[in-house]
């Protein structure tokens, strides 16, 4: 029996994505002087993972080593996490953001961190989107 090929264009079973409204991430992460970004981070890496289709991102790894490189593995991280929503850009046949894995290293380098993740909030929630059309 043959697979269909437009299923593999779909949210992946069981899959409970919602898009997050980026504003109130950058309002609330701006408010808590920070803290909220971890939870925000958590998210981003959770849905990049269920949309993959495999645990490439783990928070508590992420967290102790941006805590004992001061910041400098958030940078690698950023640029892993653009990368990884261009591959799920192509998973899913939509037009990939070839140039986000670079915006997010340079934005991160000079310190726009809360701006990288607005982007790649906004690039997740288009392809939630997408994906959720077509269910």
């Amino acid at each position: 029996m043959k697979e269909d090929p437009k299923r593999l264009w779909r949210l992946p079973p069981g899959a409970e994505l919602e898009p997050s409204g980026v504003a109130k991430d950058v309002i609330l992460t701006l408010l808590t002087c920070g803290i909220w970004d971890l939870v925000w981070q958590y998210r981003q890496m959770r849905t990049v993972n269920i949309l993959l289709g495999y645990e490439e991102f783990h928070f508590g790894k992420w967290l102790i080593f941006t805590l004992l490189t001061c910041g400098l593995y958030n940078l690698y991280h950023e640029y892993l996490m653009g990368r990884a929503i261009v591959r799920i850009q192509h998973k899913y046949g939509l037009p990939p953001s070839e140039s986000l894995p670079a915006i997010s290293l340079v934005l991160t380098l000079v310190s726009l961190g809360i701006i990288t993740d607005a982007i790649q909030q906004k690039e997740l929630n288009m392809i939630i989107n997408e994906l959720k059309k077509r269910t």
